[in-house]
């Protein structure tokens, strides 16, 4: 007998929890610039997504960037919303906005 997802109630197998959380994000990206004029690329809206680490992750080695994942947003080193954008679709979110006013993060 195999285990039941205890979100959907189907067999983990079967389980489509990631595949919805994936459509139903809410994903902005947007640009801080941080110590010394760095900017920071910011992805968020994922907190609910079971693979948020993982996404972080593909991301970094895609853009051959240095990075983290807090708080279930990704921040990703350089101004990369184009091309984040782009791979998020790729990855299936539907729902992927463009904050397009870089903010200054004061620490």
């Amino acid at each position: 007998m195999s285990d039941i997802c205890t979100v959907c109630g189907l067999p983990k197998e079967l389980c489509i929890c990631s595949q919805l959380e994936t459509e139903q994000a809410k994903v902005t990206i947007s640009v801080v610039k941080r110590r010394y004029g760095k900017d920071v690329t910011i992805i968020s809206g994922l907190e609910k997504h079971p693979d948020v680490k993982s996404i972080g992750k593909k991301l970094k080695t895609l853009f051959a960037t240095g990075g983290t994942v807090k708080e279930g947003s990704i921040e990703l080193q350089g101004d990369l919303r184009k091309r984040a954008k782009e791979e998020l679709e790729k990855l299936g979110f539907t729902n992927v906005e463009i904050k397009n006013t870089i903010k200054t993060k004061k620490r």
